[in-house]
């Protein structure tokens, strides 16, 4: 039986495909690719432990590379890449989380709890915005953030973490008093669960908004070890009054919106990879009415997910199984093509023999599907492949690729 994808041309309008553009780490540099053209843009070899991310326009690239001090210590610098004058700048010589504002070319990041902005005009110029901040995202307008303060470990026990929202709307440049543009937004409890399942809230991570806004998904985790096991997948609504615990899920699988209607994906299931290819199930939330399908048959196991549209996904998903210290004995993923109904689950690609693929992305504005297709799970290296939504097509995009970003246009 012979079985065609079709995706239809209203649900993603098409854009030239050399907008798209591709930033990466290989061998100890920074690349970018755009027009079918690879270009070295770092002369010195330097450790990178976090993907670049491009500027809302795809004009700028933002970067971090760990450097050595002479007394050993290791920081992370922050650094700015322009495309157009082939200059690099740096914007600060030990922060954390930088991120683009999603309106304008300035950048955020945190130092040691302070949240701040740089416009990168001189180094170092930056604005300090607020103070305690654990971990952060933009507004999607760009005028505020909403942010977390961690909970602190005090002789009567743990204190709650607490969400915030924090306003720039008056200018990022004239705050002076670091508290009155912030707003308490919600106090998490103490301890936060579901079924049978509960965990100590210790810090609230990997903020997202809902497409219409009205909704914020994040992760709540315990202690470090413990994190790595079992966090909770939450959702808030943008005024604070509406909170719920979604699943159980590990911090290793991000969950993301649908484009446009507020689904909300992610893989459910506690205990790290290494306990095992299992209890890793695709379900997708709806808000407000936050019913849940889930989409992953039976003895299987999903590695990784990515929206195609509204009312369908690709997965990468493997066979159910124990976890080995022999790399060939652990399951190989392969792409599958998955409706919100399930009645659709199609394999769209067959790696050869003791490969995999890993880590799709779809890109809505020229309709193709990327992975990553290495011999194991663990391996840094891969070689990025591109192909038809329906995976055909298929050829590699960049061979020998570590860390990567893909600018994707508005569409």
């Amino acid at each position: 039986m012979v079985i065609f994808l079709t995706f239809s041309a209203s649900l993603h309008s098409e854009a030239k495909p050399h907008l798209v553009k591709l930033a990466f780490i290989r061998d100890g540099h920074l690349w970018i690719k755009m027009d079918d053209h690879e270009q070295k843009i770092t002369d010195e070899s330097a450790t990178y432990n976090y993907p670049p991310k491009w500027s809302f326009d795809g004009k700028m690239l933002l970067y971090e590379k760990e450097v050595t001090r002479k007394n050993k210590d290791t920081q992370n610098e922050i650094w700015v890449y322009e495309l157009e004058t082939e200059k690099h700048r740096k914007i600060f010589y030990n922060g954390q989380n930088p991120k683009w504002s999603p309106i304008e070319n300035i950048v955020s990041f945190n130092d040691g709890g302070v949240l701040n902005i740089s416009d990168f005009t001189s180094f170092p110029s930056f604005y300090n915005i607020a103070l305690g901040v654990d971990d952060y995202e933009w507004h999607p307008d760009g005028k505020g953030f909403i942010a977390s303060s961690s909970a602190s470990l005090r002789p009567d026990g743990w204190t709650h973490p607490v969400l915030y929202t924090i306003s720039i709307e008056e200018g990022y440049q004239h705050i002076t008093d670091l508290t009155t543009n912030v707003k308490k937004l919600f106090v998490i409890p103490k301890e936060v669960g579901i079924n049978n399942t509960t965990i100590i809230s210790i810090s609230a991570q990997q903020f997202a908004y809902s497409p219409n806004k009205d909704w914020i998904s994040f992760i709540i985790s315990p202690t470090a070890s413990w994190s790595m096991d079992s966090d909770m997948l939450a959702v808030i609504s943008a005024d604070g009054k509406e909170f719920e615990v979604i699943d159980e899920v590990i911090l290793d699988f991000t969950p993301k919106w649908a484009f446009n209607k507020n689904l909300l994906g992610y893989i459910a299931g506690g205990g790290r990879i290494v306990f095992g290819f299992k209890n890793k199930d695709l379900k997708v939330t709806e808000l407000p009415t936050k019913q849940s399908v889930k989409l992953t048959p039976k003895n299987y196991a999903e590695m990784g997910f990515t929206w195609v549209n509204d009312s369908s996904l690709i997965v990468s998903r493997v066979p159910e199984s124990e976890w080995s210290n022999s790399s060939e004995k652990r399951p190989k993923p392969s792409l599958y093509f998955v409706t919100l109904t399930g009645r659709e689950q199609i394999k769209i690609t067959t790696p050869p023999k003791n490969e995999g693929d890993y880590l799709p992305i779809f890109i809505p504005a020229i309709n193709k599907i990327t992975w990553l297709r290495k011999n194991d799970i663990a391996n840094e290296k891969a070689n990025l492949f591109i192909a038809n939504a329906d995976g055909s097509n298929a050829v590699i995009w960049v061979q020998d690729i570590e860390l990567y970003s893909i600018y994707i246009p508005k569409y």
